[in-house]
C-alpha cells in the first residue's frame, strides 16, 4: 500500500469521542473546501461504527455548509432503529457548532433472494487506456499557461484512487458533448479484508468526476470563472459486495439541467459485470455573468 492510499485508510479510521460521536481530520485535494467524497466516506464509517454485522446498503446525503479543511469535523450518530433485518442511523458532521453534512443510511443483514441486474456496456479495459495523471500532464502542457501555479499544484496532487478514462474530457479546454462518460478507478494498491472499508471508499470514490458529468453538455467546467459549483446532494445504492482494489467501470449520464442544478447518475460495476452500486447527486451549476471588458 503506498502512502498515499495509506493516509486514506488512516483518514476513514475515525477517532471515537463517546458513545455515538467521532472524530475526523481532512485532507487537501486542492479545492476550495473539504471534499465532498471525503465527508461522504467518513460519515458512512461513524454510521458503521454503531451497526454489528449488518452491511450499508444505501445512503442519502445532503451538503448544507463548504467544511473547513484545517478544522476537525465531529461526526454525531442518532440510532434511528434497529430492526429485524435492517437498522437505519442519522449522522450529522459538524464543525463550528453548525452541520455541514447530514446523511441517513440503512443496513441490512445479509439475506439471499431474487437477483437481476442491467448489463455492463462494452468498453475497453483498463489496461488499454492511459492514466488520469497522464492525460493531465498532457494538458497542462498544451494549457498550463493559462494555468495559475496553484491549480497546477493541485492538478498534480496525487490521489489516493486511480483512473482511466474511456473518453477523455479536457477540463482545461471544455468542448460541448453529450453528458456522459465512463471510467475505470480503483485504489492503487490492496486494501484490508474488509466489506466496510471498501464500501466507504467506494463511496469517496463516487464524488469524483460526477459533477462534471452535468457540465460536459454545456462546455463548462469546474473550473471557469463564470461558474459557481457545488454538490447539493449525493445517494449511493449498494447491490453487492465489492473490492475497491480491483478495477470498477463508473458510467455516468446527465439526463437534466434546469433552474442552476444538473442531475448526474451512475452504475459502477466490476471487472466480471456485476452492479454493485448505483450512485445519484444533484449539483449546483450557477452560471454568473462576467461583465464585459471595454474594448
Amino acid at each position: 500500500m503506498n502512502q498515499v492510499l495509506q493516509d486514506l485508510v488512516t483518514l476513514l479510521d475515525l477517532e471515537t469521542l463517546e458513545y455515538n460521536l467521532f472524530r475526523g481530520a481532512s485532507r487537501n485535494l486542492g479545492g476550495r473546501s473539504v471534499f465532498g467524497g471525503q465527508v461522504l466516506g467518513q460519515a458512512l464509517i461513524a454510521a458503521g461504527r454503531t451497526v454489528q454485522n449488518a452491511q450499508a446498503h444505501s445512503l442519502h446525503g445532503y451538503f448544507l455548509r463548504p467544511g473547513d479543511m484545517q478544522a476537525p469535523i465531529v461526526y454525531e450518530v442518532d440510532r434511528v432503529r434497529d430492526g429485524q433485518h435492517f437498522s437505519v442511523r442519522r449522522v450529522q458532521a459538524i464543525q463550528f457548532g453548525r452541520p455541514i453534512f447530514t446523511m441517513i443510511t440503512s443496513f441490512q443483514l445479509p439475506e439471499d433472494g431474487l437477483e437481476h441486474q442491467a448489463p455492463m456496456p462494452d468498453v475497453p479495459p483498463p489496461e488499454q487506456l492511459r492514466s488520469q495523471s497522464e492525460l493531465r500532464e498532457q494538458w497542462l502542457a498544451r494549457h498550463g499557461d493559462v494555468v495559475p501555479e496553484r491549480l497546477k499544484t493541485a492538478i498534480r496532487r496525487p490521489l489516493p484512487i486511480e483512473f482511466r478514462h474511456v473518453t477523455p474530457w479536457n477540463f482545461l479546454a471544455p468542448d460541448v458533448r453529450p453528458p456522459k462518460q465512463q471510467i475505470w478507478f480503483r485504489t492503487p494498491g490492496k486494501l484490508p479484508d474488509d466489506p466496510m472499508l471498501h464500501r466507504c471508499v467506494l463511496a469517496y470514490s463516487s464524488d469524483f468526476n460526477f459533477l462534471s458529468t452535468a457540465l460536459m453538455a454545456h462546455g463548462k467546467s469546474f473550473l471557469d470563472p463564470d461558474m459557481a459549483v457545488a454538490s447539493i446532494d449525493h445517494a449511493i445504492w449498494f447491490h453487492r459486495d465489492v473490492r475497491v482494489d480491483d478495477w470498477l467501470l463508473y458510467c455516468m449520464e446527465s439526463p437534466t439541467a434546469q433552474s442552476a442544478r444538473g442531475l448526474s447518475r451512475g452504475l459502477i460495476y466490476d471487472r466480471s459485470g456485476r452492479l454493485v452500486a448505483s450512485v445519484a447527486q444533484e449539483n449546483l451549476m450557477r452560471e454568473h455573468r462576467l461583465p464585459k471588458t471595454p474594448d
